[in-house]
């Protein structure tokens, strides 16, 4: 069945408007759902409308008129879409039910690498075609290859340090601000090579592309290599920006205006959440997205001597919060890891019900992803007015009675403040050390994501709680 283009179009901009009322919805704790659900139906329209116009083709002439058609892929064309987007779904599947919350992170760079993958391939695919505007179409051709190259090795990347495959230490190249600039300003003169020769010269024109694409790669994989661990949460918002633009570069090169779209509103999402991220870490945009241009890897060697740490009991632990008036609790990805969320949620209620004022203080970067700690708690039901960031909570510390460090380490690091040679130095942190007392949970006395030690651990008011979080929490509310 042949669709009209009035109805496709017409189409596309509803779900354009949904996916619009998504990131507005995903915007606040109280509208998060409803955002969600905003995108899921508009993604099912996207998908339902193309799929039906790739089989059936779009009648080009407005509604009820005739007009010349844009042919459909037919009954073949169906049964390959369908088998594909089978596989895609029980893939998508099986990884959506295996994942832990920990592992969202590095799931997500993963999934950033394939849209960048497609982009590649759509583009190598349409540099056989034969377009109206070749020079245009040259440029998006070489433009959205580019792109998709180095969201596809810089996303992969990305999830081997999420995942701990490989060290979360920057890389450090000699003249590697050099060799980056190199790469850009390479890609310009083989672009305007690209669109010079003639379509007759195919070798040579397969060459510059193929050429383009290896540099394009190896620059994805240096820019995050150069990112150290403290910066991967602002690494994965801009993967998520590029995998927007090589989706919108996919849809000037496919003719479809939803994929342009809705790249569009991924990509420049994804760069205003970093820049907000970075404003939050005291990092400069620029140098984060450029592979830490301008920034050098710290120069504390991690061996000072703090002098001892003191220990703490689940029952001592018990006595200090019973006292306590308020209480502030500060979650890092060690709560992720050990699924103590709910024990958190429920110590929570438990003190509540006691007339003690507990609120949380959440780090812009806490865990390994934007937003981390803020799904975790939320899955728990624990209420939003008392969810607090790092702004509204790090004034009201120092009248605190006892703040709980849950799996949290680079975020309530003092070195990020003191220690000008910290690889976390000039990042804003919480200050949770100015409280009374502080009890720091954690498996043992290893440093945190960015490899530096925390002097927080060995201040007089500070007391170490040892052994797995969600045991730890739920021994608390029994000696409560």
């Amino acid at each position: 069945m042949t669709l009209s283009l009035t109805l496709v179009q017409g189409a596309y901009i509803v779900a354009g408007l949904l996916f619009i009322l998504a990131l507005a919805g995903l915007s606040r704790h109280e509208t998060a759902r409803a955002g969600n659900r905003y995108g899921v139906i508009g993604m099912g329209i996207a998908l339902v409308i193309t799929v039906l116009a790739a089989v059936g083709g779009i009648d080009a002439a407005p509604l009820g008129k005739g007009g010349p058609d844009r042919a459909g892929s037919g009954a073949l064309g169906l049964g390959l879409i369908v088998a594909a987007m089978a596989i895609g779904a029980a893939i998508g599947i099986w990884r959506a039910k295996r994942v832990e919350m920990t592992g969202m992170p590095e799931l997500i760079a993963l999934l950033h690498s394939f849209v960048g993958l497609a982009a590649v391939l759509v583009g190598w695919n349409s540099s056989y075609e034969v377009a109206a505007y070749p020079k245009i179409h040259d440029i998006e051709v070489f433009v959205g290859v580019f792109i998709g190259a180095v969201t596809l090795t810089g996303s992969i990347v990305a999830y081997l340090k999420l995942s701990a495959k490989i060290k979360s230490a920057p890389l450090v190249l000699p003249a590697r601000h050099a060799l980056n600039l190199g790469i850009i300003v390479t890609f310009v003169v083989m672009t305007i090579a690209y669109v010079v020769t003639p379509h007759s010269s195919m070798g040579v024109r397969q060459g510059l592309l193929g050429v383009m694409t290896l540099l394009a790669l190896f620059l994805g994989w240096h820019l995050v290599m150069s990112i150290g661990g403290g910066d991967m949460p602002v690494v994965v918002s801009m993967l998520n920006s590029y995998s927007g633009w090589a989706a919108a570069a996919a849809g000037f090169l496919l003719g479809n205006d939803l994929l342009i779209i809705t790249g569009a509103l991924v990509g420049s999402s994804g760069a205003y959440l970093s820049y907000i991220m970075c404003r939050a870490m005291n990092r400069s945009f620029i140098s984060v997205i450029a592979g830490g241009f301008g920034v050098e890897a710290g120069t504390s060697s991690g061996d000072t001597d703090y002098g001892e740490h003191r220990e703490i009991t689940a029952e001592g632990a018990a006595a200090l919060l019973g006292d306590a008036r308020s209480v502030v609790i500060t979650p890092g990805y060690g709560m992720a890891t050990a699924q103590a969320q709910y024990a958190v949620a429920d110590l929570t209620r438990r003190l509540r019900d006691r007339g003690v004022n507990v609120r949380f203080g959440i780090h812009p970067v806490a865990g390994r992803l934007p937003g981390h700690m803020n799904v975790l708690l939320a899955e728990a039901k624990v209420p939003y007015d008392i969810v607090l960031e790092m702004d509204e909570i790090n004034d009201d510390l120092a009248d605190t009675d006892v703040v709980l460090v849950i799996g949290a380490n680079d975020t309530v690091n003092p070195a990020a403040l003191d220690d000008p040679g910290s690889p976390i130095a000039g990042m804003p942190v919480l200050h949770v050390w100015e409280a009374k007392d502080v009890i720091v949970f954690k498996r043992s006395m290893a440093t945190g994501y960015a490899g530096v030690q925390n002097p927080l651990f060995f201040k007089e008011n500070s007391q170490m709680l040892f052994g797995d979080a969600k045991a730890r929490v739920e021994d608390i509310i029994a000696a409560l």
